[in-house]
């Protein structure tokens, strides 16, 4: 067997395994990258604004109003997300947990991605966009102690660097 299918066994002997099956951990994942995006708007927005509409929210997300309504709908279901009296949006304890979760890992693997990697801050953005939300906490932990790692080590910093700078874009 070759490395690649020795790691695709691995990953079937680990993960399809009778204490929990870790895939459909992934594919039931409550936390998608659109609910995600949903939550860090309305604190964005009470951040900036003070309060969060609906109508906000949709237009910081470009999405119509009715689109907003239905997933705000999905959010309040789950009690990530609540209306005070005069029907501003609020993030619940939950809410707001996962939201600080999610900034957290954003900005963990935007610095990996550009500090280590040497991506373009485009690329560094867009991607740690789209992985925020699915990397657990003790991955982020470790990655960032990494990346802390490689940067203060000089000489080892920029081994890294130029290694990365010789990749050839992806096509």
């Amino acid at each position: 067997m070759d490395i690649v299918s020795d790691e695709i066994h691995d990953f079937k002997d680990r993960d399809m395994g009778a204490e929990g099956a870790g895939w459909r951990e992934y594919t039931y994942n409550n936390l998608s990258h659109s609910r995600a995006h949903y939550l860090l708007a309305i604190e964005a927005l009470r951040n900036d604004l003070g309060y969060a509409r609906t109508t906000d929210v949709a237009e910081m997300l470009e999405v119509s109003r009715g689109a907003a309504s239905m997933a705000l709908t999905q959010l309040k279901k789950r009690g990530w997300v609540t209306e005070d009296p005069n029907r501003f949006l609020l993030l619940t304890d939950e809410g707001q947990r996962i939201t600080a979760l999610v900034s957290n890992n954003f900005d963990i693997l935007r610095c990996f991605f550009e500090q280590v990697l040497g991506l373009k801050k485009d690329d560094a953005l867009t991607d740690a966009c789209k992985m925020e939300h699915l990397i657990t906490t003790e991955t982020c932990v470790r990655l960032k102690e990494l990346t802390e790692m490689i940067v203060n080590a000089p000489d080892f910093h920029g081994k890294v660097k130029r290694k990365m700078a010789r990749r050839p874009a992806a096509e």
